[in-house]
């Protein structure tokens, strides 16, 4: 055997490329896949272990990606609706040509052209429309790894000046798919995948949390109630709930860093049930080497490959906080449109930006249908977090083969609570206004001023303040005059704003010196 080779001069892909989902799921089951060749479409004879079969004569994709079209009419949306997975996934692949090079296995002209092949599927959305097998299917991903070895391939034979179909000069099994299996190369670029797809979440939560501190400032001087269980608790500022839900959103921030960074590690080179199997042994070091390198992402091999391979306990963890962010952005959401209820009947102390006519026969009703919206993608986040668990736990031995399902509800997560987040924040929290006028009459209508006066009357004084004030429909505030219990000055001092809504109590009790 050659000695491990250094050459990697081949150029990288840059770490920022993203490819751009250009075109819906219909547009790709329709426009890109015919179980049978229309009348007149020229087609290729392809083999496989169950026969021949004729495919369009140009496609990039294969006999086996046709067969699984068949099999697999599940969903309609197919592997290329998710573009950071079809990047990842030709990422691995030259990851693979290149560590597969340097041991001496592959051919120099084929693992070039494999090398630019796989650059062009990574960076060219166009190549999307030929990841057409549906997202979920059974064999453990299998569909995936076959319509992508087949895509690269043919992808790497037009660079040769061969037509698709030539497997005789670049094989998708024997060459673009060496020393791996569908069980190391599927989890790898999925892993990869959910590490690419998190960044622009992480985006939108930073975008979200920035407008919320904005607000924070902007609201800091209006005085309104504060409520637990829907009724008056104490006096607030708008500003603080306002940061109240910045800093929740930064939490979650944090937790999805720690938690996508558990995908770093890989099952690379494991190839069947993680024994390596049809691999050099030093292969899965540089395999994983060469995906850090081409990835621009640090990623690493796993210590035990045989519990890499059937483990799916990060997806878990994962997808439980992207249920986390979920739950809380729908809590949020919750807040906003019972602050905003009304305009006249209901709390009324925000003004959400108006974007669309509320009803077809009520004239000028305007709905919170941006939250709305948010809280429909929160629901739909949190069932397929069930789904995930119940994937990772029905798997048996050696593999999951429900690896595919984690996939399609992690990326679908991820891509609706990106899209719900960034709408959020542009459509609604920017533009929030308060109504000021509305927060002051409610504080000095509510009864629970009286809180902030306890330590000074006492509890029982305070309570009795209160029943009165609910009784007789009457402000705490003139009760308390009216009784005698404290000046006009000392009143004024207890009800300041810094003095409701900070802690200020002094050790010696009493008014405020």
């Amino acid at each position: 055997m050659d000695s491990v080779s250094t050459d990697t001069a081949q150029t990288n892909l840059p770490p920022e490329t993203a490819v751009r989902d250009s075109t819906t799921a219909d547009d790709l089951a329709l426009a890109t896949v015919r179980t049978v060749p229309m009348e007149g479409t020229r087609t290729r004879r392809e083999h496989d272990l169950l026969g021949d079969d004729e495919v369009p004569a140009e496609a990039l994709w294969g006999i086996h990606t046709k067969r699984a079209v068949t099999n697999f009419p599940i969903t309609g949306v197919p592997v290329g609706h998710f573009p950071e997975f079809v990047r990842s996934f030709a990422l691995v692949k030259q990851a693979a040509a290149r560590a597969n090079r340097r041991l001496g296995y592959l051919d120099p002209a084929k693992a070039d052209a494999i090398d630019r092949a796989c650059a062009l599927v990574a960076t060219d959305s166009k190549y999307a429309e030929s990841f057409v097998v549906d997202a979920i299917q059974g064999g453990a991903g299998t569909s995936t790894n076959m319509n992508a070895n087949e895509v690269i391939a043919n992808v790497a034979l037009g660079l040769m000046g061969r037509k698709p179909g030539s497997y005789d000069a670049l094989h998708p099994n024997d060459d673009v798919n060496m020393a791996q299996s569908t069980n190391d190369a599927y989890p790898t670029a999925l892993r990869l995948a959910v590490i690419l797809a998190t960044q622009p979440l992480i985006r939108a939560l930073d975008d979200l949390a920035y407008a919320f501190k904005g607000k924070a400032v902007e609201f800091a001087d209006v005085l309104k109630m504060g409520r637990t269980q829907l009724m008056d608790a104490v006096p607030m500022t708008l500003g603080q709930e306002f940061d109240g839900f910045h800093a929740t959103i930064k939490e979650d921030v944090a937790r999805l860093g720690e938690a996508v960074a558990l995908f770093r590690e890989v099952n690379l080179g494991a190839t069947a049930i993680g024994t390596g199997i049809n691999a050099d042994p030093r292969y899965a070091a540089l395999a994983v080497e060469e995906l850090s390198r081409v990835s621009g992402q640090p990623m690493v091999l796993a210590s035990n490959l045989i519990e890499a391979t059937s483990d799916l306990g990060a997806f878990v963890l994962f997808s439980g906080v992207l249920k986390r962010v979920a739950v809380k952005l729908s809590k949020i959401c919750n807040d906003l449109r019972l602050l905003s209820s009304g305009p006249r009947t209901g709390l009324g102390e925000i003004r959400l930006p108006a974007v669309q006519a509320g009803s077809s026969i009520m004239p000028g009703k305007v709905n919170p249908v941006i939250p709305e919206v948010v809280n429909q993608v929160a629901y739909m986040v949190i069932g397929q977090d069930l789904t995930v668990t119940l994937c990772a736990e029905g798997g048996q031995l050696q593999l999951n083969a429900f690896e595919p399902t984690i996939g399609y509800c992690v990326l679908s997560s991820l891509r609706m609570l990106t899209a719900a987040i960034d709408t959020l924040t542009k459509r609604c929290i920017e533009g929030i206004e308060a109504d000021r006028e509305r927060c002051r009459t409610l504080v000095q209508g509510s009864i629970g001023l009286v809180t902030a006066l306890a330590p000074t009357l006492g509890y029982e004084a305070s309570s009795r303040v209160a029943q009165r004030a609910l009784k007789e429909n009457r402000p705490v505030a003139d009760l308390v005059l009216e009784e005698g219990l404290l000046t006009q000055a000392q009143l004024d001092q207890l009800l300041e704003l810094e003095a409701m809504t900070h802690p200020t109590r002094r050790k010696s009790g009493g008014a405020l010196s």
